[in-house]
């Protein structure tokens, strides 16, 4: 790839392998990062065999028809405020799918990283912590439908962005997504905090929601913001509550 190239020379991600197919991106950049790799390094790959989602689900990119890449960074906020890197890589994306998208209003951003294209799910994101003896780096890993067909799909409400008619270029989207994944993050790194970037951006806030918390535990109300931490505001029956996991239902954004 000419990804590099793309970037320009002083772009944070300076490093980027591309791949045919792996196990996990998120496992291979963890594995450089134990063996002393820099802030930087990125792996994109063509095919995951093996790569986990949120909550530990799967997700599985078919060869040639998805894109996964995993980045490596070295974040200077405290480690609490680092639940914020899957968050703004949601925001990465879907700043990059708005730029190529036919019309931007069909990208909507779900608390708290699930991007969508008219409520259909088009994206992943898995954010991990790596420990070593200089100190703690975090591994931010990205997975992209692309080409995949309606009976290729893995959950009934994901599409893929030929599906929904968008333009296809690997390695545009690619630079894309790494322009504003390297945005956003320098400046949470130079802020601890993108609470009104991500009000911004996010249709979670200001719409009727369902928070799933466990499997007999479904709080309702209405998206009220994000606090320092980036976990989700809720203004319910008895008061604001603040969410840092759950599964978010929109009551108006099925298709």
């Amino acid at each position: 790839m000419a990804i590099r190239a793309l970037l320009g020379d002083d772009a944070l991600f300076n490093v980027i392998e591309s791949v045919e197919s792996t196990g996990s991106t998120n496992a291979d950049v963890a594995a450089l990062a134990r063996a002393g790799a820099l802030e930087g390094h990125v792996v994109v790959a063509a095919e995951q065999t093996a790569g986990r989602g949120r909550l530990d689900r799967t997700w599985v990119s078919p060869r040639g028809a998805s894109l996964s890449l995993s980045v490596l960074l070295k974040p200077e906020p405290e480690f609490p405020r680092w639940g914020w890197l899957s968050l703004l890589a949601g925001m990465a994306v879907a700043s990059t799918l708005a730029d190529i998208a036919p019309d931007p209003s069909r990208v909507q951003l779900k608390w708290p990283n699930d991007v969508l294209i008219d409520g259909a799910k088009v994206c992943g994101i898995l954010s991990e912590r790596v420990e070593r003896p200089t100190g703690a780096l975090a591994v931010v890993g990205i997975g992209l439908n692309l080409d995949l067909g309606r009976d290729e799909l893995p959950v009934p409400h994901s599409t893929s962005l030929s599906l929904e008619g968008f333009p296809v270029d690997r390695e545009e989207l690619v630079a894309g997504l790494l322009r504003h994944l390297e945005h956003y993050y320098r400046l949470w790194q130079a802020t601890g905090s993108l609470v009104e970037e991500y009000r911004a951006r996010c249709t979670s806030v200001g719409s009727e929601l369902s928070i799933t918390v466990a499997p007999e535990k479904v709080v309702r109300g209405r998206g009220h913001g994000v606090d320092e931490f980036g976990r989700l505001l809720v203004s319910t029956a008895t008061g604001i509550q603040a969410f840092a996991a759950g599964d978010v239902v929109h009551a108006r954004m099925h298709r």
